[in-house]
């Protein structure tokens, strides 16, 4: 590959990256001033029908773009690389109908199946963002398949300040109208459609001139429609499962969690409530898994050019620097979440409900962001059976289990099979896995000292806390200021104690320190008290 064809590939990986990592916040924080503005029971009704959005949103974003980008990068020239994307369009467009028809004749029975037919419009009301999929997709992709991401990042981080900004405006309308959660629901959902619009905009050109426009004649035979649509099914298909593992999950989440709470006896509106403050684990465990996989993602780039260029010991390195930077951030997060939890759900959200459901939900973090990590190295490897099965066994657990342990131990139990069905996600990806990258986790010293330096940050930030609610008495312990001071210092402390051990132990090599923030900072300071020290 030349050497500014390269370059160019990886600036563009590198505007994608950003744009969605800023995208992914986003996405996380928006709701916690959501659920601050909706309540418990409002946050349920939003968060029963996200799914089907997120689901969406994984085809027009990452799958079917990723797919045709690839299909559009396989064309040798110009004129067959618009016939092919104008084929994939005409394709999505027949997909993205069925969608659209299957959830506006089906929002009611949809409902039922959920627990409450009252969410029978907001499904109404999402189910439009799907006619707009394969516009967005084939832009993405066509752009893609060039290594031209900006219009990606730009339709991308679109999207997500028009939807956020309407689902803001929605609540705060419902807090000074009185609307009811429904209609704050209803309204609320309406900002896929309307983000999705805007986000369109930005491939209006693209559009009218390579979808719309009369076709060119084919210079080179293109591959038949019958063949692309089992390439859409097999490969497509696989890259939006790969994509939409976690809001798959909490779409079971949606079909099981509130009709187990019901079945246990609860009233309606208690379970409702509940079910929101289950919810409350997702925005956590998405920041978790942005702050333990964004840093790590930097090195993709590298390790796609270590593959092209069959540059084994440099693609195992790092291989292993992705691995190890993914797993000590996603445990440090994970252990801080666990041990500050109380302190965190009042914070946010105003109250300590559901403290030990969230434990057990953060503990995901740990997991998803291994998932993540293999997924992207076995993607690069072109092996995605281990991924494929390991997805399947996971949902499957998820969905054996999910309704029986809700019934019996309510929002703990729905926490505890989340755990469950990604560690089996991941087992089986891992015991499918080539032997170097089982090797790179069981590397025994490394774990060792991970564990070690995890459990003693744990044991730090717990002790201040202590520390902090003895000196201001009870009374002043549980007001939601003391916890913003609580957690302030416990992350201080977390994050002191975490890079201080992670220096001493040799937990990170230096290609993995250069990979942090303010890794060759530290890198250098500790080499200048070397020097002055000697």
């Amino acid at each position: 590959m030349p050497k500014d064809h390269l370059n160019t590939m990886f600036r563009g990986a590198l505007i994608l990256s950003v744009s969605s990592l800023v995208a992914k916040i986003l996405s996380a924080v928006y709701r916690i001033p959501l659920q601050n503005m909706v309540g418990n029971t409002g946050f349920y009704v939003y968060q029963q029908i996200y799914p089907i959005y997120g689901i969406g949103m994984t085809f027009a974003l990452n799958g079917f773009p990723n797919f045709i980008s690839k299909l559009v990068a396989e064309q040798p020239d110009a004129t067959s690389k618009t016939l092919v994307t104008r084929r994939a369009f005409h394709i999505l467009s027949g997909l993205s109908l069925l969608f659209f028809i299957g959830l506006q004749l089906g929002a009611h029975w949809i409902a039922v199946r959920m627990g409450d037919p009252n969410l029978a419009p907001i499904i109404v009301a999402v189910s439009w963002m799907f006619l707009f999929m394969p516009w967005l997709a084939s832009g993405r992709g066509y752009y893609q398949g060039q290594f031209l991401m900006g219009p990606t990042a730009v339709s991308q981080l679109v999207e997500q300040v028009v939807r956020v900004g309407v689902i803001i405006m929605a609540a705060y309308f419902s807090l000074h109208r009185g609307w009811d959660a429904y209609h704050m629901g209803t309204w609320a959902m309406t900002s896929a459609p309307l983000a999705a619009i805007c986000s369109s905009v930005i491939f209006l050109s693209f559009g009218l001139e390579k979808l719309l426009a009369p076709a060119p004649t084919a210079t080179r035979p293109l591959p038949s429609y019958r063949k692309l649509i089992k390439r859409f099914v097999v490969e497509g298909g696989t890259l939006c499962l790969v994509a939409a593992v976690v809001i798959l999950l909490q779409l079971i989440d949606s079909f099981s969690v509130m009709r187990g709470l019901l079945r246990q006896g609860l009233p309606v509106e208690i379970a409702k409530s509940l079910k929101g403050v289950y919810d409350r684990g997702q925005p956590l465990v998405q920041l978790g898994l942005v702050i333990a996989t964004s840093f790590s993602a930097t090195l993709l780039p590298a390790l796609t050019n270590a593959l092209a260029k069959r540059k084994a010991i440099e693609f195992k390195r790092q291989t292993q620097a992705m691995v190890h930077v993914s797993l000590a951030l996603s445990m440090a997060a994970t252990v801080g979440l666990v041990v500050l939890m109380p302190e965190i759900n009042r914070l946010l959200f105003g109250s300590i409900e559901g403290t030990t459901a969230l434990r057990v939900y953060v503990l995901s973090i740990l997991v998803a962001a291994l998932i993540t990590t293999y997924t992207s190295v076995l993607q690069s490897m072109d092996q995605y059976a281990a991924l494929i099965v390991g997805i399947v066994a996971g949902l499957a657990t998820k969905l054996l289990f999910n309704y029986v342990l809700v019934v019996h131990y309510g929002i703990n139990g729905a926490s505890l099979v989340t755990v469950l069905s990604l560690t089996v996600m991941f087992a089986v990806m891992w015991l499918g896995s080539p032997e170097m990258l089982q090797k790179v986790l069981l590397e025994s010293g490394y774990l060792i000292k991970l564990v070690s330096l995890s459990g003693a940050m744990g044991l730090a930030v717990l002790f201040t806390n202590h520390q902090i609610s003895a000196l201001v008495g009870p009374v002043m312990a549980n007001s939601r200021s003391m916890a913003g001071l609580n957690t302030l210092a416990g992350v201080f402390v977390g994050v002191v104690v975490f890079v201080a051990g992670a220096v001493v132990i040799r937990l990170f090599s230096i290609r993995e320190w250069l990979v942090l923030p303010y890794g060759k900072r530290l890198i250098k300071a500790v080499a200048k008290g070397k020097e002055n020290h000697s």
